[in-house]
């Protein structure tokens, strides 16, 4: 079993590649950007879009939270 720790890292960092592949092909395929500016150009986007994992440790034990822009507020994940 993960660390909660290592659980809120591995959310962040699945979460931000499902936007960070799809909006880099799009870039690269639909404008005229080149080299390093498609990248930077789909860090923002993807910075952007993606939730954000939190761990923390309450007086209830040991917590996952997350805050997105697409949802209000901060939800507990685990």
């Amino acid at each position: 079993m993960l660390a909660k720790k290592t659980k809120a890292f591995l959310y962040n960092f699945f979460g931000f590649s499902a936007f960070y592949i799809p909006s880099y092909l799009l870039i690269m395929n639909f404008t005229h950007l080149q080299g390093f500016w498609i990248a930077g150009t789909s860090f923002v986007v993807s910075l952007l879009l993606s939730p954000k994992f939190q761990y923390m440790k309450t007086a209830d034990g040991e917590k996952i939270f997350m805050k997105w822009l697409f949802t209000k507020g901060i939800k507990e994940v685990g």
